[in-house]
C-alpha cells in the first residue's frame, strides 16, 4: 500500500504526457475530484486502471455548455456518469425542501457546482456532444431511481432514470465486479447494447421474450394511477435484493421495459482488501486552491466495511450495498493505519475506523452465504428481536481496535461511524463494550435509537424503547466502573411514518426527563428507494400491507418537531396547542413535567383578589433555589 503522486487525468495535456492520444472510459462526476477510497470516482477509476484501463474524469462540468463534456475527447469505451457521493436532491435541498447554501463535496464548500438531477442532466449534455457513445450510470443516485420511482421533491412518480437520462446501462450497487465485468467484455470487442446478463445492472428492452426466471412487476402507469400497485411493485423489489435468492425483475416504462438483473455477489474480503489497497493520492486533486470540506473527516478515517443488515426502514443500504456484511482483513486495515501516519497533517488520531455500521464485521449467520438474506415480512436480523440464528462475535473488530492503537504514532482511535448498540448488548464478552469506552470514544458516543415511540420504532425497523434504555444504563455503569465522565449522543427523527402527534409527545417527555436538547432536529427525508418512503407515498406498509399514519401537512412536521425542541422559547405557543387538542393540559403549568411553563392565577376567597400560585418551583434534588424560567430555557 503506498501514496500515487499521480492523479486520474483530467486534461487534454495530460493525456499528451502519458502518451494516451483516446481514453477508455471519462468518469463525469458531480463531487470535486478527491483521489481517496472514501469517494466513488476515485474507487472505480483506480479499480479500471488497475485492469488496464486509461481512465480520465470530468468533475462537475459546467452543465449548460456541452463543450464541458468534450475536454477529454470521446471514451473509447464508455463514460461513466454519477451524481457523486451524495444524491444531487438530497445535496441540494433540506428535508423542507429549502435550497442548501453550502456543499461539502465542493471546492470552498460553495453551492451551485452541480444541477438538480445530475445524472439525468449529464447525460443529456454528453448526448448533445457525442450522439451515440456509451453511457454507463451508476452511483447513489442512479441506483435508488432504476426502477418507476416515488419522487418527494416533484411529489409524483417519475420513471425509472434509465429512461430520463436516456443513457444504456445503469449498474447499482458497489460497482468494482459489474464494471470490471463490462470493461472486459467491451475490451473483448462486445457491443454494450449486446451485454445483457451482467448481474447488478439494468437495461432496456422491447423484446422480453427471451427472458427467463423473472418478475414482472406492475407498469410505470399502473403505479402512478395506484397505490395499491406501487406498493406491490416495491415489495417485490425490495425482496429480490439478494445475490442469492434474488430475481430478474422487469417493469414496462412508457414503450420499453426496464429489465433488472439480479443483484453481483459483494466483493470477498481478498477482492475488497484488494480495492483498497490500490495506490490513490489520498487527497484533492491539485487543480483545487481551497478547501474541500468533505475530507476532512475522512483524510484520516478507515473504512473497515460494507452492507449492513440492520434493515432500518428510511435507509437506502438494502438497495444499494444490500445485508450482506464484507469486510477487509486486520492486515490490509492495520496498513492503511500506518500509511495515515506518513502523511503531512497527520497529527496521531486516526478519526474513525468503521462503514455503514461499526460493528458489523461479518455476514449476521453462516446460512445466508448460503441460502441468502431471509425475505420474510418479520424475518430481519435484529428487529423487532434478534433472530434466533444471528451470529454475536465482536472479537474481530477488538482485535482490529487493539492493533490500530498500538500502530507507532497512533495517539488515539475512534469510531465515530454508527455502533448498532443493540447488537453490542448481545454480545456475552465483556470487554467489548469497556474498551470501546475506555479508548475509542472522544467524550461522547453517538448512536441512533431514533425514537422512543414503539410504534414508531416498529415502523423505522429499530429496536424498542426497552433496548435503548437497558444500553443506556449499561453504557453508564461502564463508565462509572472505568471512572469517566462520557456521555451518550442519541439520534432522533421527527415525523417518521407511523409517528402520530402522541408519539412526538413521548419522544419530547423523555427528552425532557433525560435534559436532552437538540440544537438541531432532523426531519424524515423521504430519499427514493427506501421502505420508509414507499409508506409516506402510500400511507402503507408495503411488507404488512398494515396502514401507517404519515405526519405530512406542514403543522404536523412543525408541531413533532417543535416538540423535539421543547424548550425553546419560540415553540411554546405551537406546543401549547397541540397540547391542549390532545387534552393534555396538564403538561401546561408551573411544574418541572410541563413542557408548557406557565404560572397559574386563582380567586382567593378570603379576600377575592387574584394571586399567583405560591407553590414553590425547586430544583432536580428538591433543595436550594427554585429554577427561573431563565433556567429552564437555557
Amino acid at each position: 500500500m503506498k501514496i500515487n503522486n499521480e492523479f486520474l487525468i483530467t486534461t487534454k495535456k495530460e493525456m499528451e504526457e502519458r502518451g494516451i492520444s483516446q481514453l477508455d472510459f471519462i468518469i463525469v462526476t458531480g463531487d470535486a475530484y478527491i483521489d481517496h477510497p472514501s469517494f466513488g470516482t476515485a474507487i472505480i477509476g483506480r479499480h479500471l486502471e488497475s485492469l488496464g484501463f486509461s481512465i480520465g474524469v470530468i468533475p462537475q462540468p459546467n452543465w449548460k455548455e456541452k463543450e464541458s463534456f468534450m475536454v477529454l475527447g470521446r471514451p473509447k469505451y464508455a463514460f461513466l456518469v454519477n451524481s457523486g457521493n451524495i444524491d444531487s436532491m438530497v445535496n441540494h435541498y433540506t428535508a423542507s425542501k429549502k435550497k442548501r447554501n453550502d456543499d461539502a463535496y465542493t471546492e470552498g464548500g460553495v453551492a451551485g457546482k452541480r444541477p438538480d438531477r445530475a445524472v439525468i442532466v449529464y447525460c443529456n449534455m454528453i448526448r448533445m456532444a457525442y450522439k451515440k457513445v456509451n453511457i454507463i450510470i451508476g452511483g447513489i443516485e442512479a441506483s435508488l431511481r432504476r426502477f418507476a420511482h416515488y419522487d418527494y421533491w416533484d411529489n409524483k412518480v417519475r420513471h425509472s432514470i434509465l429512461t430520463d437520462s436516456t443513457a444504456d446501462m445503469l449498474t447499482y450497487g458497489s460497482g468494482e465486479k459489474i464494471l470490471g465485468e463490462i470493461a472486459t467484455r467491451l475490451k473483448n470487442g462486445e457491443n454494450l447494447k449486446d451485454i445483457t446478463d451482467v448481474k447488478g445492472s439494468c437495461y432496456m428492452t422491447s423484446d422480453i421474450s427471451n427472458i427467463e426466471d423473472a418478475i414482472i412487476i406492475p407498469s410505470y402507469k399502473e403505479v402512478c394511477l395506484d397505490k395499491e400497485k406501487y406498493n406491490k411493485a416495491f415489495k417485490v423489489q425490495y425482496q429480490n435484493q439478494d445475490p442469492i435468492t434474488g430475481k430478474t425483475i422487469i417493469q414496462f416504462m412508457d414503450k420499453t421495459y426496464l429489465v433488472q438483473n439480479p443483484p453481483m455477489m459483494p466483493l470477498n474480503r481478498e477482492e475488497l482488501d484488494k480495492v483498497y489497497g490500490l495506490s490513490y493520492a489520498r487527497k484533492p486533486h491539485p487543480m483545487y486552491k481551497k478547501e474541500i470540506p468533505a475530507i476532512k473527516e475522512i483524510e484520516f478515517s478507515v473504512t473497515s466495511n460494507r452492507g449492513c443488515f440492520g434493515n432500518c426502514s428510511f435507509c437506502a443500504l438494502t438497495f444499494h450495498q444490500g445485508r450482506m456484511v464484507q469486510s477487509r482483513s486486520k492486515k490490509s486495515i492495520i496498513d492503511e493505519v500506518k500509511l495515515l501516519t506518513k502523511i503531512d497533517g497527520f497529527k496521531g488520531y486516526i478519526h474513525d475506523i468503521g462503514g455503514p455500521t461499526a460493528n458489523f464485521k461479518n455476514p449476521s449467520c453462516q446460512k445466508q452465504m448460503k441460502y441468502g438474506t431471509c425475505v420474510g415480512i418479520n424475518k430481519t436480523c435484529l428487529s423487532p428481536s434478534p433472530c434466533k440464528n444471528l451470529e454475536v462475535d465482536h472479537s474481530e473488530f477488538l482485535d482490529v481496535l487493539r492493533a490500530a492503537r498500538n500502530v507507532k504514532n497512533v495517539k488515539k482511535v475512534f469510531v465515530r461511524s454508527g455502533i448498532r448498540y443493540d447488537y453490542l448488548l448481545l454480545e456475552k464478552d465483556p470487554t467489548v463494550l469497556k474498551e470501546l469506552v475506555k479508548h475509542h470514544i472522544s467524550g461522547q458516543l453517538k448512536i441512533a435509537p431514533e425514537h422512543i415511540n414503539n410504534k414508531t420504532l416498529k415502523q423505522m425497523g429499530k429496536p424498542g424503547r426497552e433496548v435503548y434504555e437497558k444500553f443506556v444504563d449499561k453504557y453508564n455503569k461502564v463508565n462509572k466502573e472505568l471512572g469517566m465522565k462520557q456521555y451518550l449522543v442519541p439520534y432522533f427523527i421527527s415525523s417518521h411514518p407511523g409517528c402520530t402527534i402522541q408519539g412526538a409527545l413521548e419522544l419530547a417527555l423523555y427528552m425532557k426527563k433525560h435534559n436532552i436538547r437538540p440544537r438541531q432536529v432532523q426531519d424524515f427525508y423521504p430519499t427514493p428507494g427506501t421502505l420508509s418512503t414507499c409508506m409516506f407515498y402510500t400511507g402503507k406498509n408495503p411488507l404488512t400491507n398494515e396502514k401507517v399514519f404519515v405526519p405530512k401537512t406542514y403543522e404536523e412536521k412543525q408541531t413533532q418537531r417543535a416538540f423535539m425542541q421543547y424548550y425553546k422559547p419560540e415553540n411554546k405557543e405551537r406546543i401549547r396547542k397541540a397540547l391542549i387538542k390532545i387534552g393534555r393540559t396538564d403538561l401546561i403549568g408551573p411544574y418541572e413535567n410541563c413542557l408548557v411553563f406557565e404560572k397559574r392565577e386563582f380567586k382567593n376567597n378570603k379576600n377575592n383578589k387574584r394571586k399567583t400560585s405560591s407553590k414553590k418551583l425547586t430544583n432536580k434534588s428538591g433543595k436550594g433555589k427554585p429554577n427561573s424560567r431563565k433556567r429552564r430555557y437555557k
